[in-house]
Protein backbone atom coordinates (compact mmCIF):
# COMPACT_ATOMS: atom_id res chain seq x y z
CA UNK A 1 0.00 0.00 0.00
CA UNK A 2 1.33 3.57 -0.84
CA UNK A 3 0.86 5.95 1.89
CA UNK A 4 1.42 8.61 -0.24
CA UNK A 5 -1.63 8.15 -1.97
CA UNK A 6 -4.27 8.01 0.98
CA UNK A 7 -5.84 11.07 2.90
CA UNK A 8 -4.83 12.10 5.98
CA UNK A 9 -7.69 10.94 8.07
CA UNK A 10 -7.18 7.97 6.09
CA UNK A 11 -3.72 7.51 7.56
CA UNK A 12 -4.38 8.39 11.14
CA UNK A 13 -6.88 5.73 10.86
CA UNK A 14 -4.64 3.17 9.74
CA UNK A 15 -1.94 4.34 12.14
CA UNK A 16 -4.75 3.68 15.03
CA UNK A 17 -5.82 0.38 13.58
CA UNK A 18 -1.89 -0.61 13.41
CA UNK A 19 -1.14 0.40 17.59
CA UNK A 20 -4.79 -1.65 18.23
CA UNK A 21 -3.43 -4.79 16.75
CA UNK A 22 -0.12 -4.69 18.12
CA UNK A 23 -2.10 -4.33 21.60
CA UNK A 24 -2.64 -8.21 21.40
CA UNK A 25 0.78 -9.26 21.95
CA UNK A 26 2.20 -8.60 18.80
CA UNK A 27 5.34 -6.38 18.35
CA UNK A 28 6.44 -6.73 15.16
CA UNK A 29 3.24 -5.27 14.15
CA UNK A 30 3.91 -1.83 16.38
CA UNK A 31 7.39 -2.17 14.38
CA UNK A 32 5.84 -1.98 10.97
CA UNK A 33 3.86 0.60 12.46
CA UNK A 34 6.41 2.83 13.40
CA UNK A 35 8.62 2.36 10.67
CA UNK A 36 5.30 2.89 7.98
CA UNK A 37 4.61 6.16 9.12
CA UNK A 38 7.79 7.61 10.87
CA UNK A 39 7.81 9.85 7.63
CA UNK A 40 4.32 11.51 8.44
CA UNK A 41 4.92 11.67 12.26
CA UNK A 42 8.11 13.06 11.82
CA UNK A 43 9.32 14.62 8.91
CA UNK A 44 6.17 15.99 6.95
CA UNK A 45 4.63 19.48 7.89
CA UNK A 46 2.79 20.11 10.79
CA UNK A 47 -0.46 19.51 10.51
CA UNK A 48 -3.40 18.24 13.32
CA UNK A 49 -3.11 14.54 12.09
CA UNK A 50 0.49 14.42 12.56
CA UNK A 51 0.09 15.45 16.26
CA UNK A 52 -1.82 12.08 16.08
CA UNK A 53 0.32 9.88 13.83
CA UNK A 54 3.17 11.20 15.94
CA UNK A 55 1.56 9.84 18.68
CA UNK A 56 0.58 6.40 17.26
CA UNK A 57 3.77 5.76 16.30
CA UNK A 58 5.97 6.93 19.71
CA UNK A 59 3.22 4.77 21.40
CA UNK A 60 4.03 1.47 18.84
CA UNK A 61 7.62 2.13 19.12
CA UNK A 62 7.86 2.38 23.28
CA UNK A 63 5.75 -0.80 23.20
CA UNK A 64 7.62 -2.63 20.93
CA UNK A 65 11.01 -2.14 22.56
CA UNK A 66 8.90 -2.63 25.91
CA UNK A 67 8.47 -6.41 24.54
CA UNK A 68 11.60 -6.30 22.80
CA UNK A 69 13.58 -6.33 26.43
CA UNK A 70 10.90 -8.82 27.88
CA UNK A 71 11.52 -11.44 25.69
CA UNK A 72 15.31 -10.70 25.67
CA UNK A 73 15.25 -11.47 29.52
CA UNK A 74 12.99 -13.94 29.37
CA UNK A 75 15.75 -15.59 26.56
CA UNK A 76 18.72 -14.94 28.90
CA UNK A 77 16.59 -16.13 31.95
CA UNK A 78 15.59 -19.57 30.42
CA UNK A 79 18.94 -20.47 28.55
CA UNK A 80 20.68 -19.71 32.16
CA UNK A 81 17.94 -21.68 33.95
CA UNK A 82 18.17 -24.35 31.01
CA UNK A 83 21.55 -24.81 31.26
CA UNK A 84 21.62 -25.55 34.78
CA UNK A 85 19.44 -28.73 33.89
CA UNK A 86 16.11 -27.69 35.50
CA UNK A 87 13.62 -29.97 34.59
CA UNK A 88 11.18 -27.68 33.69
CA UNK A 89 13.13 -25.88 31.06
CA UNK A 90 13.87 -29.18 29.56
CA UNK A 91 9.48 -29.82 29.39
CA UNK A 92 9.29 -25.99 27.82
CA UNK A 93 11.98 -27.23 25.03
CA UNK A 94 11.19 -28.12 21.80
CA UNK A 95 15.37 -29.47 21.08
CA UNK A 96 16.31 -31.63 23.64
CA UNK A 97 20.10 -32.63 24.31
CA UNK A 98 21.39 -35.44 22.96
CA UNK A 99 21.33 -38.65 24.95
CA UNK A 100 17.90 -37.25 26.50
CA UNK A 101 15.58 -38.58 24.24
Amino acid sequence: MDLSKISNSDRVQLCRRYFFIGLALLPLVWIVNFVCFFRYAFLAEPSPSQKIIRKYAIFSLVGACFWVVVITVWEVYFQIERAKGNEWTDRLSFVFPLGYV
